[in-house]
């Protein structure tokens, strides 16, 4: 009978995926069953518990055939780059299955922090029920401290954890370290943010290259061009993926949109209307508690452009 053994995906590149097991690592391929399929989604992804078959020592390079995958009990995914958005052909792509936490990392400057792209991130993470939910602002070193803070209070205001950090000079790393300690955590952002730079001080045996940032554009080049999860010495692992320039929240229709948002959640059943749309209609909680100062007019922007953007591409 052949030897079969369970493991984590710790690393996907080009069809080859390293699986830890209890006998170590071991380099897989999918049998081509698992492969016939249409599939909508990844069919295995970073993070996955999978199950392999041990092939025979002379066979190349590979050393293990990936036979069944484990239901995911969470997925953070976004639409897939290549997909038609909005039609039969779109597509989800699986950034991490499994994780206990996402962390997500922002530049305080080079470039500049886009927090409309963090609200994404925030709502594909909510989506996927994700327990832990961070946002990580790196380079600190490099503004002021104060307005770096303005930009990101709202966060912090309404419950998520916000770490003021510089992979340059150290500040703020012990806790980031024990923010990730124990936990597979997702650890992704825009590029150029210095996810790297992070990484290497957080563990700096890890080696990880780095590139400096692209003076004439001002967007990183794609310094990671693989996924992997990377033990830590404090035990679990972080995702290390390639930097995202953009994101379309997977599986998120208009109407749930609003659950997605922390703040504005716990006032829609104050509507007076069931499919309230929290733009014009009398009666609404989530206006009114706008006008009171419980919702910050930035993030309820933000909740109607992506709503705007949601039906648009939409095909009910």
């Amino acid at each position: 009978m052949t030897e079969q053994f369970t493991g984590l995906v710790i690393r996907t590149q080009s069809g080859f995926f390293t699986v830890q097991t209890p006998q170590g690592p071991v380099i897989s391929q999918l049998r081509g069953r698992l492969k016939e399929d249409y599939q909508e989604t990844d069919i295995v992804a970073l993070g996955d518990r999978v199950t392999i078959e041990r092939l025979p020592i002379e066979a190349d390079t590979v050393g293990g055939v990936i036979v069944a995958v484990e239901e995911r009990e969470r997925v953070l995914s976004r639409v897939a780059p290549s997909s038609a958005v909005g039609t039969s052909a779109e597509r989800e792509q699986v950034i991490i299955a499994n994780p206990d936490q996402a962390v997500f990392v922002f530049a305080a400057t080079q470039p500049d922090p886009s927090v409309r792209m963090l609200d994404r991130f925030l709502v594909a993470a909510e989506k996927a029920e994700i327990p832990d939910i961070g946002v990580c602002v790196n380079k600190i070193d490099l503004v002021d401290r104060e307005l770096a803070r303005a930009i990101f209070a709202d966060y912090e205001r309404i419950g998520y954890p916000v770490l003021y950090v510089s992979a340059q000079t150290g500040e703020g790393i012990p806790a980031l370290r024990d923010m990730l300690a124990g936990k597979i955590s997702v650890f992704t952002g825009p590029s150029g943010v210095g996810k790297t730079s992070l990484l290497n001080a957080i563990e700096p045996d890890l080696g990880r290259r780095v590139n400096a940032i692209s003076q004439a554009t001002t967007k990183g080049r794609h310094t990671t061009r693989y996924s992997e999860l990377v033990p830590l010495a404090g035990g679990g692992y972080v995702a290390d993926t390639p930097g995202i320039r953009a994101l379309a929240p997977w599986d998120v229709e208009p109407e749930e949109l609003d659950g997605y948002y922390i703040e504005i959640a716990p006032h829609v059943a104050a509507c007076k209307f069931p499919d309230c749309t929290h733009v014009h209609e009398p009666g609404c909680g989530v206006l009114t508690a706008l006008k009171q100062g419980a919702i910050s007019a930035e993030r309820y922007d933000s909740y109607l452009r992506l709503r705007d953007m949601l039906e648009e591409e939409y095909v009910y």
